[in-house]
């Protein structure tokens, strides 16, 4: 593979529904332009693109795969993206370096959530977009259900450069709207390599379609619009100039078809792509963060300073950290130093690979927008940023969603829960939509993950990458206890043994206050407990403090006031005081009417409208009351405050209900009585624990 320059590099994401044929149409590519001898299957463990044991497994990409494709002088480095929404920090990576947004659509299922979702995603970064419909040789398919749907739902910037042709319900061939020529791959006409005339029972539908694409065009140059208006005709030349501009200002989204399976459509949807999608080297330019002098513009060609994002991380347990980056600008070149700016720290660059799904090919040096990997790096993670070494430029980093699944793991065995910590820690630094975390308060060790196929994917790869099995739960709720009314205990240790004994009495009131933590104060008068032991009650209230009298948890907002006592001058010791204080907190607790408390979240939930109402009335059954809303641009946004333990299979339930088009996120509120009838279920599964 040679090297390519800015101008001659497309880096394209690959967007669309599981299932629609991403991989499909690559592994396709793959095989048209021989870079591979056989067309590769996911489930038949034959592609070269997903060809990790999980993907093989499951039969459906899970990770990006970087796909370069070398054609007519050009390079298309396609970022194979999965569609499923819980691998959706991968997506996120993609299309941080992706320059354009090729979205697959299936002929037979038409849009679906996944396409929609890939469309928002493209829209909203403006990428300019092709569709492309898969699969037009599957029974029951439909080119024109497929257009019209998305025309429907996207608007009238979808418009079809490339038709089938059908006869006797069977895609035979297709036409391509710009050049009026008909390609056969089917029937006495069939030569998918040379070019024909359209058939004449579709010179209407072809004129139709061409008439839409010079309508566009016209809109997009004033020049051309005049000419419209005035009814003269477009010359190839002009549609060309238009197409090109319209496509990437997204004034033109254009729609092909064709067959992966069968190879049909791919030759001109790679032409296309060369002909209309912009190379990295036109945006010109773009804004980084020098940390010396602010911002600063740097140019997209090879003369500028080096820059490098860092997109993706892989943590090999044999060959260490390997980092997929793509250079922003200047040329990055095997056996340098440069800096990493986020970590202030020099790296060594030994050898930089041109990536194919899993094959590596070594290379001296990367270009301007082309994308490759490194190894061996010792402090660069995700989202850093790779520069001259004297210099310290910073890019705007990946905003990945945040996972909101949590659950508990148990290393099974000894030898488990020594290595479970670290091999954990290892995955997220590859996933930053996957969190590990310590909860002191429940003593748990929480996992958190987009879905549940997300988590189980991850403890896949522990037990096959790291050889660590684990055990899931559902997180226990750290729940609080307060209590409601004041209460004095009375606390009297006394115990005499050989020598010296044991004496501490202490009275302590216990009242509510607004506080986290426990307030101690004293009220002692004439000296009935020495100053000397005032440190030795507290300290032995604070103790009880984390062991409530209901079920054993923490226990907040709570005002501690000493007010009596007796001591004795031979047999008084600050152990004696501080066993004294937890009979006085036995003997207060129970008659200050305890309550338990629940964790009250602030949940932002971002739905499409048709989905409000589903919305709304679930969290009437969760417990929630709803806050605030707001529509904005076709998307509700709900607010509402809804007990955590209500939420805990929220990303697995909403996913459900909105299919897949729904996200939120949350974070802590208050803590809130819980309901009698709940409080004592919760009061009893802890005693039976206890037992």
């Amino acid at each position: 593979m040679r090297d390519y320059l800015a101008h001659e590099v497309r880096n394209v994401a690959v967007l669309g529904h599981s299932g629609a044929g991403k991989t499909a149409v690559l592994e396709s590519m793959l095989f048209f332009t021989k870079a591979s001898e056989r067309f590769g299957h996911t489930s038949e463990g034959s592609s070269l693109i997903d060809y990790d044991a999980e993907e093989i497994r499951r039969g459906t990409s899970i990770y990006t795969s970087i796909v370069p494709i070398e054609w007519k002088e050009c390079k298309i480095n396609f970022l194979d993206t999965p569609g499923y929404a819980d691998f959706c920090g991968e997506k996120e990576a993609a299309l941080s370096v992706a320059d354009n947004a090729l979205i697959i659509v299936g002929a037979k299922e038409g849009i679906q959530s996944g396409t929609i979702k890939a469309w928002e995603e493209a829209n909203e970064r403006k990428l300019p977009t092709i569709f492309f419909i898969n699969k037009t040789d599957m029974e029951h398919a439909s080119f024109d259900k497929a257009y019209q749907q998305l025309r429907d739902t996207f608007g009238k910037t979808i418009i079809p450069f490339e038709v089938p042709i059908i006869e006797n319900d069977e895609v035979i061939g297709s036409i391509n709207i710009l050049r009026d020529k008909a390609w056969y791959f089917k029937g006495e006409h069939a030569d998918n390599n040379q070019a024909q005339e359209v058939p004449e029972h579709m010179l209407d539908i072809v004129a139709s379609y061409k008439e839409q694409i010079a309508e566009a065009v016209a809109m997009g140059d004033d020049e051309l619009m005049e000419k419209y208006f005035n009814g003269e005709a477009f010359s190839e030349a002009e549609l060309t100039r238009g197409v090109r501009l319209g496509v990437r200002s997204g004034e033109i989204r254009p729609v092909f078809s064709g067959s992966a399976n069968l190879t049909v459509g791919i030759e001109r949807l790679m032409d296309l792509i060369i002909k209309y999608f912009p190379a990295y080297g036109e945006a010109g330019s773009f804004l980084a963060q020098d940390q010396k002098s602010g911002d600063i513009l740097l140019e997209t060609n090879e003369k500028e300073q080096l820059s490098a994002r860092v997109f993706k991380t892989i943590v090999d347990p044999f060959v260490g950290r390997i980092s997929y980056l793509k250079v922003m600008s200047g040329v990055l070149s095997s056996d340098s130093i440069v800096a990493n700016a986020q970590k202030e720290k020099n790296e060594k660059i030994q050898q930089i690979f041109i990536v194919k799904g899993k094959h590596q090919t070594a290379v001296g040096k990367l270009f301007t927008g082309d994308i490759g990997a490194v190894v061996k790096l010792q402090y660069t993670q995700t989202n850093d940023t790779l520069c001259e070494k004297d210099q310290r430029i910073v890019l705007e980093p990946v905003e990945y969603s945040i996972p909101m699944l949590a659950m508990a793991v148990f290393p099974k065995t000894k030898n488990d829960e020594d290595k479970m910590s670290s091999a954990l820690t290892r995955i997220c630094e590859e996933d930053l939509t996957l969190r590990y975390e310590n909860n002191i308060e429940t003593n748990q060790s929480l996992l958190y993950g987009i879905g549940d196929q997300h988590i189980d994917v991850a403890l896949n790869k522990l037990k096959t990458k790291y050889k660590v099995e684990v055990e899931l739960k559902t997180p226990k709720i750290p729940y609080r206890e307060t209590i409601r009314s004041k209460a004095i205990g009375e606390g009297r240790h006394k115990k005499q043994t050989g020598g010296h004994g044991q004496f501490a009495h202490v009275f302590v009131e216990f009242m509510p206050h607004e506080c986290e933590e426990m307030v101690f104060d004293e009220e002692v008068f004439g000296g009935a407990v020495p100053k000397g032991y005032f440190p030795a009650v507290e300290t032995g209230l604070r103790e009880c403090m984390n062991k409530g009298v209901l079920a054993g948890y923490k226990v907040v907002g709570i005002r501690a006031v000493l007010k009596d006592g007796k001591y004795h001058d031979v047999d008084s010791s600050e152990m004696a005081f501080k066993l004294a204080a937890h009979l006085a907190y036995k003997d207060a607790m129970p008659k200050a009417n305890p309550v338990l408390l629940e964790p009250i979240m602030t949940v932002h939930v971002k739905v499409p409208d048709a989905f409000t109402g589903d919305i709304m009335g679930d969290f009437n059954k969760r417990r929630g009351m709803i806050i605030g809303m707001e529509l904005i641009d076709g998307y509700q946004i709900i607010q509402a405050q809804v007990p955590l333990a209500e939420m805990m299979k929220y990303p697995i339930e909403l996913r459900a209900m909105t299919k897949g088009r729904g996200s939120y996120t949350q974070e802590f509120k208050c803590y809130e009585p819980v309901p009698q009838n709940m409080s004592d279920r919760i009061i009893a599964q802890a005693k039976e624990r206890n037992e």
